[in-house]
């Protein structure tokens, strides 16, 4: 390729990137949002972070149609193939992540027309945890830093261990107080939410660690959501 060529395939990735951390800012905001909503009980912040998921759908169809273009027009090799797809799928974990994060910011809103419970704070420490490791995930990307995205990866067990204290606090409450089993429905599903979150930013760290490396984290990821192995105790009343 002649000097104009490779200027102008380094500034399509160059403004790739740059969509990716434009997307990578609101999916962070969006998920503080709604993590808000849910430890303050701010409904105003619930309703921005519903509000904020169009903007983030928009930038990911951006991100592939312009990724989709490169591929066919200039056929990239080697790491600048690796950085095209490693934006299409990062866009992609992003977009799930605001799912996720107006998920959340729905379910506050019903949260938030019912008295307190405690275990909204529980929730808040769970969110701040999957906000770091969004963050974390996200610098590595723009640094192209492969050991700070293994560093992600193998805190991915942290949230995990979060989520199944949680979950067996949500159930014992439940089963204290039946007239919770609403509620407590609606937090099990925030909890999870926030857990696959986790699992989101865990997934752009194995996508940094190969653009950068050009291999691939081991296939034991070190998950520790233990809750499919939770048994819920039933006490018959029967006579």
């Amino acid at each position: 390729m002649n000097d104009h060529t490779v200027k102008s395939f380094g500034e399509q990735l160059e403004t790739l990137s740059a969509l990716v951390a434009q997307m990578g800012g609101l999916a962070e905001a969006q998920l503080a949002s709604a993590i808000e909503a849910i430890a303050r009980r701010d409904s105003a912040a619930a309703e921005r972070a519903v509000g904020g998921d169009a903007r983030i759908d928009e930038i990911q169809t951006e991100i592939e149609e312009r990724a989709l273009k490169l591929l066919a027009l200039r056929q990239p090799m080697a790491v600048d193939l690796r950085e095209t797809l490693a934006a299409i799928k990062t866009a992609a974990e992003l977009e799930r992540i605001g799912d996720l994060a107006k998920n959340i910011a729905k379910r506050a809103l019903v949260l938030n027309r019912e008295p307190p419970i405690r275990l909204t704070q529980s929730l808040g420490r769970m969110g701040k945890a999957a906000q770091n490791q969004l963050k974390q995930v996200l610098d590595a990307f723009s640094t192209r830093n492969a050991e700070e995205a293994e560093a992600v990866w193998n805190r991915d067990g942290e949230i995990d261990e979060i989520y199944n204290s949680l979950f067996r606090e949500l159930l014992t409450y439940m089963m204290e107080d039946p007239r919770t089993i609403g509620m407590g429905t609606h937090l099990l599903f925030v909890a999870k939410n926030i857990e696959r979150c986790g699992d989101h930013c865990t997934n752009i760290a194995e996508v940094v660690y190969h653009m950068v490396r050009a291999g691939h984290l081991s296939a034991n990821r070190p998950k520790a959501d233990t809750t499919s192995e939770t048994s819920v105790p039933y006490e018959s009343h029967a006579s």
